[in-house]
């Protein structure tokens, strides 16, 4: 077991590494490009044209992250709930039967949605937050140091992951307990070496007098160590929470989805929390009101801090996603039962660190969000914009109702597009079972690749709506009813999008493993009535754990980086006075 975890880990930290050295390099190729386009400005002029421009290049991260999180969220869904509502409930088959027509849609779906699409949204929050805090450097005053000091820690952070890669190590034991150990230990170590190394750079770089800007990096290190924590507590089958989902399946799938939403809704309590003391911490230490440019540059960086582990981070969420198509394989490739049991056992691991990861991703988009919303106000005073951010400006009041209502439909919407999917796939896959003979007896061979035509081609189609929804919100509503109504917008959708998100996530990772509780052999095991309750359950969770909650996230981020694109668009062509 410990050379599979080995297998799988260096596989995840790969994808990790990718993430943030590709990130770290692009964001340091154009600095310095800028920076010789304009050599002959002025310093301060020079810091501030260079910022400004980089803002743009989350956009085009954001537009990517958007077609892959949304559009593969919506292609692992469709062909996962298909697969799983004809194979498993219909016919009566195992997950990953090579009999099913839909199994290599789903197999392909686990990397689509759960290591490109994680991947890319966090690529996303990790540029974003980045230059985000580099925008707000400038602003503060802070000069080149200021500015470059971001870049610097993602790199102490690309360092410091790295060694905690290297020190993951499984030893004799091989119980579920000392798996996750193996792997929260490299995390620790990780963000232990980057609060270590932060120290001695911010001080030698800024000095002593802006060391509040180091408690702003712990800040954020520890805010996304307690959101893996608390997400952790709530979806692992460990704890009493999703006991107590796996508990309501014996009355029925009904009392299933009910525990296992109120358990989601419950699990918003600490992120929350944490975000908000994390966000206060950061901003009264690094300047607060007595220097509020400061202290903003302060919230930036704290959402830097959180990310600069991304790469032992992402490394831990993306070994779930190999763990499970190696049990699919393993069940195609009729290996002996207790193959399976080993990939299963890393399986389980792999569900508690991917619903970890997504509350990791949901923490930082919401910190990166502020952080960005911050630099589009610093962007529209550059325009000489003079903002009313009172809060009983009309404007603001309807930016904060479209804002808080924006989540939800999108939400909707992509739901909508994951059952739209599935049964186009539900529909295909009973045909096959009809028309070609021999299949359940696996004397025929099904036809896999229609099945894959069908759902891309679906995933494809049904992005369109929530996509423009989440670019064209913006630009239409600062035009409409003016920027202040634009700024509400975007902190009534981080507000409500982060708590969504979570609610989203949570519930369904919960439903997800209260169904492998009851499978390791409790409450009935395999085959009972609670046993086929927490499949509906599962099957309602899919979508909102896996399409719905990650999509905010990038809903919130994009709708930022729009805005700041487009600004000096929107304050020319704004119909409201």
């Amino acid at each position: 077991l410990g050379s599979a975890l080995k297998i799988a880990f260096i596989s995840g930290s790969v994808m990790g590494l990718v993430v943030v050295g590709l990130g770290l390099l692009d964001i340091a190729v154009w600095y310095y490009t800028l920076d010789f386009y304009y050599r002959n400005v002025e310093t301060s002029k020079r810091i501030f044209n260079i910022t400004s421009t980089m803002l743009t290049f989350g956009l085009g991260a954001s537009s990517m992250a958007l077609f892959v999180r949304v559009g593969g969220g919506i292609y692992t869904k469709a062909a996962d709930v298909g697969a799983d509502l004809v194979g498993k409930v219909e016919a009566g088959i195992p997950e990953d039967d090579p009999r099913n027509p839909a199994v290599i849609a789903d197999n392909v779906g686990d990397n689509v949605g759960d290591v490109a699409g994680m991947g890319a949204d966090l690529y996303e929050s990790y540029i974003g937050s980045i230059i985000a805090s580099m925008a707000l450097a400038a602003a503060a005053g802070l000069g080149t140091k200021g500015v470059t000091i971001s870049m610097t820690i993602a790199a102490l952070g690309i360092i410091a992951s790295i060694i905690g890669i290297a020190t993951v190590r499984l030893g004799n034991r091989t119980t579920q307990s000392a798996l996750l150990w193996a792997l929260r230990r490299g995390t620790f170590i990780a963000a232990g070496s980057v609060a270590a190394a932060s120290y001695f750079l911010i001080t030698r770089v800024l000095g002593f007098q802006h060391i509040g800007i180091y408690y702003s990096v712990l800040a954020g290190l520890l805010a996304g160590i307690l959101m893996g924590l608390s997400t952790e507590f709530y979806t692992s089958h460990k704890y009493s929470p999703t006991q107590s989902v796996a508990r309501a399946a014996l009355t029925g799938p009904g009392t299933v989805i009910i525990s296992g939403f109120s358990n989601g809704m419950c699990s918003i309590f600490i992120p929350v929390i944490t975000v908000a003391v994390a966000i206060l911490i950061s901003f009264y230490f690094s300047g607060g009101f007595s220097n509020f440019n400061l202290g903003l540059y302060g919230v930036g960086i704290s959402a830097v801090g959180m990310l600069s582990t991304l790469g032992i981070t992402l490394a831990t969420d993306a070994y779930g996603p190999v763990a499970d198509n190696a049990g699919g394989n393993t069940q195609m490739a009729g290996l002996p039962p207790e193959v399976r049991e080993k990939t299963d056992a890393l399986d389980s691991l792999g569900n508690t660190t991917a619903a970890t990861g997504k509350g990791f991703a949901i923490g930082s988009a919401a910190l990166t969000t502020l952080a960005l919303i911050t630099a589009y106000k610093d962007q529209l005073e550059s325009l000489s914009v003079q903002l009313n951010l009172s809060l009983l400006n009309p404007k603001i009041i309807v930016g904060l109702f479209i804002g808080g209502m924006l989540p939800f439909l999108f939400s909707a919407l992509t739901m909508r597009s994951v059952g739209n999917a599935a049964s186009k796939i539900v529909f295909e896959v009973r045909r096959q079972f009809k028309e070609i003979r021999g299949i359940m007896e696996g004397e025929s061979k099904p036809d896999y690749a229609r099945c894959v035509e069908i759902v891309t081609l679906a995933s494809q189609k049904q992005m369109i709506l929530p996509s423009a929804i989440a670019l064209l919100s913006p630009i239409l509503v600062g035009i409409i009813f003016g920027v202040e109504a634009n700024i509400g917008l975007l902190i009534a959708s981080m507000v409500s999008g982060f708590v969504l998100a979570i609610v989203l996530a949570n519930s369904g990772a919960s439903w997800d493993n209260a169904k492998k509780y009851i499978e390791e052999g409790n409450l009935g095991g395999k085959g009972s009535d609670s046993h086929k309750a927490s499949v509906v359950g599962d099957t309602v969770g899919d979508p909102c754990k896996d399409t719905a909650g990650p999509s905010v996230n990038i809903l919130i981020k994009i709708m930022s980086m729009a805005s700041i694109v487009f600004a000096a668009f929107v304050v020319s062509k704004t119909l409201l006075p």
